[in-house]
């Protein structure tokens, strides 16, 4: 398998060589740790950066259901779906958006904003039903109250643990994606923004055992909020086991609660008010680009000829309807 052949090739270790090859790299690392599994004295290492980790089994009226907690070893198997993240954003790019790419044309600018929104575009709709699928095999479609009952949500779904881990994943692999997708110095600061507001909301939420982020992706950014102040406002305040417990996971005091809901009200209302002035600034380009266009068709069009009975005037001299210039009588002398 490889990706994003080229007829130049490049240094082994040059800056070049790794970013033309970083899929088939880490695709290595991937199969590597793959064959782990195969040998009984690497199956338990090999199988930490694979499953999440943390399992317990209970017994609920359904039967024997096994739950999640989190811990340290998380971070391995992060970094397992970080490495299965990257090689599907080559994917992605090679198989999809270069060859759309190639029948555009499009300019180098357009190129990396077509790039960049393709990626958020596929990310965005495979975690919309992903989560989608949440909604509705973990209740939480028909009964919205189990956000905020039984808190501190200690215990988790393989469904919702995995989707932490994967999104923690894919927003970490989009850091090194600036460096391997060449992004432009005057774009990154732009990107890392909402990549550092993923990261923060979702590591909050994993950390502070609120399930709500992971049924809230599919909605809007209103209904997030909607959520939010339903969930964490209302739902937790009311909750009987108010205070700060380390060993339990309980966060349900007031500071943060007000915390986690002014952080979500100003990046929601910050999302928002970018959007406005993205969408004003477009409305106002296109006035201007159309006035442009119709000044432009004004110059562009023929002034009206002024005919008579003999000719018509062009630049100031009379011509025959044929086109020529009639000729003046002479005069004969007397």
């Amino acid at each position: 398998m490889a990706f994003r052949r080229r007829n130049k090739s490049y240094p082994f270790f040059s800056q070049e060589f790794l970013i033309q090859n970083h899929a088939d790299i880490v695709f290595s690392l991937v199969i590597f740790i793959l064959i782990g599994l195969m040998f009984e004295a690497t199956a338990k290492t090999a199988i930490l950066f694979i499953q999440p980790q943390y399992n317990i089994s209970t017994q609920s009226p359904e039967g024997e259901v096994t739950l999640y907690q989190y811990g340290w070893r998380d971070w391995a198997t992060i970094l397992f779906y970080f490495f299965i993240t990257i090689i599907l954003h080559a994917v992605v790019q090679e198989y999809i958006l270069d060859k759309v790419n190639r029948r555009l044309h499009l300019s180098k600018s357009k190129n990396t904003k077509f790039n960049e929104s393709g990626q958020l575009c596929v990310f965005h709709l495979v975690s919309s039903v992903w989560s989608f699928y949440i909604l509705i095999t973990e209740g939480y479609l028909f009964h919205p109250s189990s956000l905020w009952e039984n808190y501190p949500h200690v215990h988790l779904r393989f469904q919702v643990k995995f989707f932490y881990l994967t999104q923690l994943a894919y927003w970490l692999h989009a850091l090194p994606e600036l460096y391997f997708q060449k992004v432009r110095k005057e774009e990154i600061p732009r990107q890392l923004q909402y990549i550092c507001l993923y990261l923060l909301h979702v590591s909050a939420a994993y950390l502070l055992k609120f399930d709500v982020w992971a049924v809230c992706f599919v909605f809007t950014r209103m209904v997030t909020l909607t959520l939010m102040f339903l969930a964490v406002g209302f739902g937790l305040a009311r909750a009987e086991n108010q205070g700060l417990d380390w060993d339990l996971g309980n966060f349900n005091t007031v500071l943060i609660r007000m915390t986690v809901l002014l952080l979500v009200c100003l990046t929601q209302s910050w999302l928002l008010w970018k959007f406005i002035r993205f969408q004003l600034r477009r409305w106002r380009e296109f006035r201007h680009e159309q006035a442009s266009r119709k000044r432009a068709a004004a110059k562009q069009t023929p002034r009206p000829v002024k005919r008579d009975s003999l000719g018509h005037h062009e630049n100031g001299v009379i011509k025959a309807e044929n086109g020529a210039s009639p000729r003046p009588k002479k005069i004969k002398a007397p």
